[in-house]
């Protein structure tokens, strides 16, 4: 999708770019046991398989195109909480803005809403460097006590995440693109930018799946749910099979009266050295859904 192709699906109300409806696929439904499954996900009280966070980002980048143009995926940040799910193929749509003409160095509202007007998720989007921190960066990690945590007993501010290598290979960005909701011409064309633009969605997968597996041992089994997603382009963009490094660390652990959670950032870069792209998540695992909550 190019620039030109954007101003035919992206509307402009007040100032606020609107996207069109969409249908988010739950891609990871034949996951077992996972929070994306309909029978686990039902029996922790939720009204179906989710659909994963990262996959509602892939809404966004005709929106950024429309307002920033492409320097996004070279110097751009999306910044998410994740207030309500989705299920499989809900119609949703994503905002952003309100957004000036001829913005350079700028960060403005971003948010998903269902079709019914439900929030899905709120925070913010940048291009450049604008001077104000992002949603995340600006919301206070430290409001509650952890307490005594059983999930996460082991985990710790500050303890390291493992480097890691990733690649995100041919075939993964073939698998999302059979499902993307916007298919933009930088994904599958690499004259743009020296190769192939993997997609937000994908950005997370490289920025969160192999790192926080290193984790893995550290904590206790139970299901678990991306809470909150930054991700931002330092040096983008990431580009399809690319070998990279990934490394970062634990910045907070609490609990809620129905999860135990970390927040941690992680960052990305090339062979050489070079930071590509950072990411700040929040993690968020089920007490109901681990024997250290069962009564008795």
């Amino acid at each position: 999708m190019t620039e030109a192709a954007t101003d035919s699906i992206v509307t402009r109300e007040d100032g606020v770019l609107v996207g069109p409806i969409r249908h988010s696929v739950n891609t990871s439904a034949a996951a077992r046991g996972s929070i994306h499954d309909d029978a686990t996900a039902t029996r922790l009280g939720l009204r179906g398989g989710t659909v994963a966070g990262s996959i509602h980002m892939d809404l966004f980048p005709p929106l950024f195109v429309k307002a920033f143009g492409e320097r996004w995926f070279e110097r751009g940040s999306l910044s998410l909480y994740f207030v309500n799910a989705t299920v499989d193929r809900e119609p949703v749509r994503a905002f952003l803005g309100p957004v000036a003409a001829g913005a350079g160095d700028v960060q403005v509202a971003a948010w998903i809403e269902r079709e019914d007007g439900m929030r899905v998720a709120e925070g913010t989007a940048s291009a450049g460097d604008p001077p104000e921190q992002s949603a995340l960066r600006a919301r206070p990690l430290d409001r509650f006590e952890s307490g005594e945590l059983r999930l996460l007993a082991d985990v710790k501010p500050g303890d390291p995440i493992e480097e890691t290598p990733v690649t995100y290979a041919a075939e993964q960005q073939a698998n999302r693109l059979e499902v993307v909701t916007e298919r933009m011409a930088v994904y599958e064309d690499p004259s743009r930018f020296g190769g192939r633009v993997v997609t937000p969605a994908g950005m997370v997968n490289l920025l969160y799946a192999q790192p926080v597996a290193t984790l893995r041992k550290k904590i206790g089994t139970a299901v678990g749910l991306f809470g909150a997603i930054e991700i931002r382009n330092v040096n983008g963009p990431a580009l399809v099979d690319t070998p990279y490094r990934v490394r970062g660390n634990i910045v907070a652990v609490g609990q809620s009266p129905r999860t135990e959670y970390f927040w941690f950032d992680t960052e990305m870069d090339d062979m050489e050295g070079r930071r590509v792209a950072e990411m700040r998540m929040l993690l968020r695992f089920m007490k109901a859904s681990s024997e250290l909550y069962k009564e008795g």
